[in-house]
């Protein structure tokens, strides 16, 4: 039976797993009038197509390619930005950024930043005490990882705030957020002032290197000439970006699921000092309600793909929150289990060559913020209230989520 669905739907937007569940009964890949394109909803074909050169993660090119005459002068910084991000190019572009990317996001960067995390945490906690209901996405969700990357690339914290608004409108655009009709105003006018912020930080790093990301990532192209300064503000700028909008609803998503799940809440309190199960607590957060919904590919030659045949140029969505569902895959996909022992087996980070540089980050993120929040906040609950879901294609997170502290 011919099947589609509207992921612009507020109950798709709400809960898209039993439409993404029924997505996983068609073939392999079908086709999708409502996305305009291929759809992939199983666990196999998810992670064969995230590794198969044949499809480009090259998405901006064509939008931008589409655009004529003064409509594509209007976005002409953005579409310049996105060229420089290694999120969005192939090999062997790819593999020059990418590599110079995992110095700054490399074990010497991320290993080091645990007690950096550890006194954030502490210090948004300690903010949360002695009131009884908080916004946990305004108070604790957005801050934590907005500082810890500013922390991480050696940027004031004066200034994250100003970021983190430059950050939401060049996320609009490239998250594929439905709602904004000037997405793409808001989009070129943050890009043109975040090139010029990390214009001015590379700039400065390369004139008096400091002990952080950017001045690791500056030495490291200047050593090899492998980037431009262009290439470096975007590369800085995509940092920042990869750096916090994942684990901002990896925080928020998880919680969510911790606190509408007593048994399991309780579970990972009576063993949040081992630090393996905490660990696999947030892997099966990554994998229940994970922040990632899709990711977007392009055919770069014709496919045919165990039947589908899939034209150059076509683009096929990868619904990486229908493969953590998918039954083959994890026992007892539908249930949120913190001890899971496949937990880890998700994609929500990606999979092949453009696994998400900021993982490591989030991870470290998530371990200690849940290990204090549950330490130092012994009751927690969820009060009634309408959630809000981001309303974009690619991921998935709360916008408000609000909670009482007994």
């Amino acid at each position: 039976m011919p099947f589609d669905f509207e992921p612009r739907a507020a109950s798709f937007i709400a809960d898209p797993y039993p439409a993404l569940a029924q997505a996983r009964q068609q073939a392999p890949l079908f086709r999708s009038a409502a996305l305009g394109g291929w759809v992939a909803a199983r666990h196999a074909d998810c992670k064969a197509l995230l590794k198969d050169p044949r499809l480009s993660a090259d998405r901006m090119s064509p939008f931008f390619g589409h655009l004529q005459g003064q409509a594509r002068a209007d976005v002409a910084t953005l579409e310049g930005m996105m060229a420089r991000w290694a999120v969005f190019v192939d090999p062997p572009v790819h593999t020059r950024l990418r590599g110079l990317m995992n110095k700054a996001f490399g074990p010497r960067a991320i290993d080091g930043l645990a007690p950096t995390v550890a006194r954030r945490v502490d210090r948004l906690i300690d903010a949360l005490e002695g009131q009884s209901r908080v916004d946990f996405i305004r108070e604790f969700a957005y801050p934590l990882p907005a500082f810890v990357i500013a922390d991480l690339l050696g940027v004031p914290e004066a200034d994250v705030d100003l970021l983190k608004r430059w950050s939401d409108d060049l996320g609009a655009f490239v998250l594929t957020a439905r709602a904004s009709p000037d997405k793409y105003a808001r989009a070129e006018a943050a890009a043109k002032q975040m090139q010029l912020y990390f214009g001015d930080l590379v700039a400065a790093r390369r004139r008096r290197p400091g002990a952080d990301a950017a001045s690791w990532l500056v030495a490291a192209a200047d050593a090899n000439a492998a980037m431009d300064a262009d290439e470096l503000a975007a590369s800085c700028v995509l940092l920042l970006f990869a750096g916090h909008e994942t684990t901002t609803h990896l925080l928020g998503n998880g919680l969510w699921a911790l606190l509408g799940h007593p048994e399991q809440e309780q579970a990972l309190r009576a063993r949040v000092a081992d630090d393996a199960f905490v660990a696999g607590a947030v892997e099966e957060m990554l994998r229940w309600d994970g922040p990632s919904l899709a990711q977007v590919r392009i055919a770069g030659e014709d496919i045919d793909w165990n039947g589908a045949l899939l034209a150059k140029g076509e683009r096929v969505f990868l619904m990486l929150a229908s493969a953590a569902r998918d039954e083959t895959v994890f026992g007892d996909a539908a249930r949120f289990e913190v001890g899971r022992a496949d937990a880890s087996a998700h994609l929500a980070f990606g999979y092949g060559i453009h696994f998400c540089v900021g993982a490591p980050l989030a991870r470290l993120e998530g371990r200690i913020a849940f290990r204090r929040l549950l330490q130092r906040l012994p009751r927690l609950a969820l009060p009634p209230q309408k959630l809000e879901w981001s309303d974009n294609l690619v991921v998935r997170g709360l916008h408000r989520l609000e909670i009482e502290i007994g």
